[in-house]
C-alpha cells in the first residue's frame, strides 16, 4: 500500500501523513515544501505551475500510488473565501483525479468543508440530509468539485470519499484562528479576547482529524464523511476552558471583541459516519488537545512557520 498525499507539509497534512506513517504505510508527497518527517518520501511539485514540467501523470507514474488523501487548496487566513485561486485549485484537483484514474489509483479522497451545508439552527449537519448551500466562493468551488468527482469516480470504478472538516485547532495553526488566538494570548500572559461567544460550534483537535483521514483514506467507505468531534459547546465556553487550562481565566475577556454580523448560530456535526461506519474515536480528550495546543505556544510564542 502507497498513499500519496497533496498538502503533506500544512496544518492538517502534517498530522495526516503522521498517522498514516504510524500505521506503516508508506508516504509520499507532492508539495512545493518538504513536509516535517523525513520518512515521508517528497517530490517537489506545484499543482498550480504553468506547463514546461513533467507532467502530473508522469509523476503519479513514477510513484504509483493505491491511494491519494488530496488536501492541498488555497487557505490563506481571511482571503481563502473569496480568492479567485478557489478556481484554480478546483481545476488541479480535477486534473489530479484524472491523471490518478489513468495510472490505476484505487481509490482518492478529496477534502471539503462544514461551510458547504446549510446550517440547521438546532440539529446537527448529517452527509446525506442536511441541505447545501453556497456561501461563498470557498465552499461552492469545493462542492461543485465535489460533485464532479462523484461522477467521474463512479464511472471509472475508482473508490472516493469526501471529507468534511468542522473547526480543527492544534499546533501550527494561524495565529488568527479563534483557538490559536487565544492559546497564543494566553501562553504569554496577555489579554485573550474574544466575542460574546454565544455561536455553538463542533471544535476537533488537528491531530485526531488527521487520523480520522488516515482512517478514511485506508477504509472502502465512500461518500461525504463529516470530520469532526460531534460535540457541541459555546466558543466563550471553549474559551474559558483554555483561560482554566492555561491558569488564568482572568486573563479571558469575553465580550470583549464585537460579534461578525449574520455569524451563523449553530455548526455542528452528526458523527455516525464517523463514529459507527468508520469506527473511529478519538484517542485523546478535547481538554488534553487543549493543554497540548497551550504548550504548543508557551513552547514557540510566534506564529507557525
Amino acid at each position: 500500500m502507497r498513499v500519496l498525499v497533496t498538502g503533506a507539509s500544512g496544518f492538517l497534512g502534517r498530522q495526516a501523513v503522521a498517522a498514516f506513517l504510524a500505521k506503516g504505510v508508506e508516504v509520499h508527497a507532492l508539495s512545493r515544501r518538504p513536509p516535517d518527517d523525513k520518512a515521508c518520501h517528497w517530490q517537489p511539485f506545484d499543482l498550480l505551475a504553468a506547463d514546461g514540467r513533467p507532467s502530473l501523470q508522469s509523476y503519479l507514474r513514477g510513484i504509483r500510488p493505491s491511494h491519494i488523501l488530496h488536501l492541498a487548496w488555497c487557505v490563506e487566513p481571511q482571503r481563502f473565501w473569496s480568492d479567485p485561486a478557489n478556481l484554480d485549485w478546483a481545476a488541479a484537483t480535477l486534473a489530479l483525479a484524472r491523471a490518478a484514474s489513468a495510472e490505476g489509483v484505487g481509490r482518492f479522497v478529496g477534502t471539503g468543508s462544514c461551510f458547504e451545508y446549510a446550517w440547521p439552527s438546532e440539529r446537527d449537519c448529517h452527509e446525506t440530509l442536511t441541505p447545501l448551500a453556497n456561501h461563498s466562493l470557498y465552499d461552492t468551488a469545493k462542492d461543485a468539485t465535489r460533485r464532479i468527482l462523484g461522477q467521474y469516480f463512479a464511472d471509472c470504478g475508482v473508490g472516493f470519499a469526501w471529507a468534511r472538516p468542522f473547526f480543527l485547532f492544534g499546533p501550527f495553526e494561524s495565529p488568527t484562528r479563534l483557538v490559536a488566538s487565544l492559546a497564543r494570548a494566553l501562553a504569554r500572559g496577555e489579554p485573550a479576547a474574544c466575542s460574546s461567544g454565544l455561536a455553538v460550534r463542533d471544535f476537533l483537535a488537528v491531530g485526531e482529524a488527521g487520523r480520522a483521514l488516515a482512517a478514511l483514506t485506508l477504509s472502502t467507505l465512500e461518500g461525504p464523511v463529516n470530520i469532526a468531534s460531534g460535540e457541541a459547546i459555546r466558543v466563550a465556553d471553549l474559551a474559558r476552558l483554555l483561560g482554566r487550562l492555561a491558569g488564568r481565566p482572568d486573563l479571558v475577556h469575553v465580550g470583549a471583541l464585537p460579534d461578525r454580523a449574520g455569524e451563523p448560530p449553530r455548526i455542528v456535526a452528526d458523527v455516525a459516519r464517523l463514529s459507527q461506519e468508520l469506527a473511529f474515536q478519538t484517542a485523546q480528550s478535547r481538554e488534553a488537545r487543549l493543554l497540548e495546543t497551550l504548550e504548543y505556544w508557551q513552547a514557540y510564542g510566534r506564529d507557525p512557520g
